[in-house]
């Protein structure tokens, strides 16, 4: 009886211990492949996400700088874009200071508005803005839309990557004729 009910838990809980394996081997094999189609070095991206990182942190251990500001990171090939809201511009110099101290870092665009924090709602329009500009540039067939980084804030679309001038035009073109884009904003850097 024991041995009939350990093999009837067992048979129960396979499908659980194998969908846990099954989904960490779909994470795998995105991230694998989205290193794979990407320009920067396997080094490089990890780079990326390590500015992305240390940089939240070391704004994190401001009081000030966290309670009146909201703040977007994003690394691309070590150019960083820091978008989002500071209520005064000692705060939002405070931020950018914070950012280019972090090692590695080669240049910091600074697109931070002076005024309070957005609300949830904006966000999300941002963040649906993002998922059609990403979903436009993923099917335009003249357009690797893989090597472009795509963040949203206020309705500014801002384009990173690297990519060939004719390449950014033609990305440039399908961001504007997406609804809800209020600017795009090129932070290429050229392979060419």
């Amino acid at each position: 009886m024991m041995k009939r009910t350990c093999k009837l838990l067992f048979i129960l809980i396979l499908p659980a211990i194998l969908s846990g394996c099954i989904a960490a081997a779909v994470t795998a094999t995105a991230t694998g492949a989205a290193v794979a189609v990407d320009k920067r070095t396997t080094g490089t991206v990890i780079e990326d996400q390590s500015i992305e990182l240390k940089a939240k942190q070391s704004l994190a251990k401001h009081e000030e700088i966290k309670d009146n500001s909201h703040i977007n990171i994003v690394s691309y090939n070590t150019v960083v874009l820091v978008t989002g809201e500071a209520t005064t511009e000692a705060i939002r110099d405070q931020i950018i200071e914070t950012v280019r101290d972090v090692p590695k870092v080669s240049h910091v665009h600074n697109e931070i508005s002076i005024a309070a924090p957005n609300s949830l709602m904006a966000r999300s329009s941002d963040s649906l803005i993002t998922s059609k500009v990403k979903t436009r540039l993923l099917a335009a067939k003249d357009v690797d839309g893989y090597n472009i980084k795509v963040v949203t804030d206020k309705g500014a679309v801002y384009l990173m990557g690297l990519i060939s001038r004719e390449e950014a035009e033609r990305a440039t073109d399908v961001v504007r004729r997406t609804g809800g884009v209020q600017k795009v904003v090129k932070l290429f850097q050229y392979t060419d």
